[in-house]
């Protein structure tokens, strides 16, 4: 609506009057609904059900891309899901730490898709066990795995995945939680 007809629905009276703030007793249902999601959050849990989403999503991220002979991009998407789902469904949280862990998880989930790819692709070109180029693995040699091939459309899927580990992992109030506040 531009200035004119603003204007003209203030003069008419047919403007809305500003949102009334909420009373006492509806801010008094919010801090106690507040207060039980808070007294139900569980960060241990949290970092349990990321970590396993984390561990998951790296595993079917390598199968994936050995199976098929090609990385797709929306695996890292995939991890940040994972994890993101993992947190909420176990921790039940509503505070930022919540998401934070999330978006760590989500990382060492898509590294750790990145490394166990590398390993399998190696172990399978070169005739070695993959229990035995494991038995072998040292943080410089997982670094070249990490990086070998990495390009600008993977830190954006890398991106991706982390935003997604975040975003899903906060607890959604339920429709019975939400209809309390009524």
């Amino acid at each position: 609506m531009d200035d004119t007809k603003n204007d003209a629905a203030i003069a008419s009276g047919a403007a809305t009057a500003p949102a009334e703030a909420p009373s006492t007793a509806d801010q008094k249902r919010v801090a106690d609904l507040l207060v039980r999601l808070r007294d139900n959050q569980n960060f241990g849990a949290a970092l349990a059900g990321g970590f396993l989403g984390a561990v998951i999503g790296a595993v079917l991220w390598a199968l994936i891309t050995v199976a098929t002979n090609f990385e797709i991009g929306w695996e890292a998407v995939g991890v940040g899901f994972l994890v993101g789902f993992g947190v909420r469904i176990l921790g039940h949280g509503i505070d930022p730490q919540f998401g934070y862990a999330g978006a760590v998880l989500s990382l060492f989930g898509i590294a750790l898709g990145n490394v166990l790819t590398g390993m399998l692709i190696v172990s399978k070109s070169q005739s070695i066990p993959f229990t035995e180029l494991a038995s072998h693995m040292d943080p410089k040699f997982a670094w070249v795995l990490l990086t070998a091939g990495l390009s600008p459309i993977d830190l954006l899927f890398y991106g991706l995945g982390v935003y997604y580990g975040y975003r899903y992992s906060f607890h959604r109030p339920t429709q019975q939680e939400l209809a309390s506040l009524r």
